[in-house]
């Protein structure tokens, strides 16, 4: 297995992620796990979804964060 090394500063790298203009108008970004995991660590990562007001879910490979605090309803 390659061993994966982080790329940027975590504060920069979540800077970066929320500065998105998809954040910014009310929308949904993803990023993999395994990306969050090597850059911040998914507990940091969980600690600004919730900070922000945010819902995250996680599917698959990804994490999937709604970037409005209103109501989220999963239809199936």
């Amino acid at each position: 297995m390659i061993e994966m090394t982080r790329i940027t500063a975590p504060d920069a790298w979540i800077d970066q992620v929320f500065a998105a203009k998809s954040v910014r108008t009310g929308g949904v970004i993803r990023r993999r796990i395994d990306w969050v995991e090597r850059e911040i660590g998914r507990p940091r990562f969980e600690e600004e979804v919730r900070k922000r007001g945010f819902h995250l879910i996680e599917t698959g490979w990804h994490l999937v964060i709604i970037c409005h605090p209103g109501a989220v309803r999963l239809l199936f």
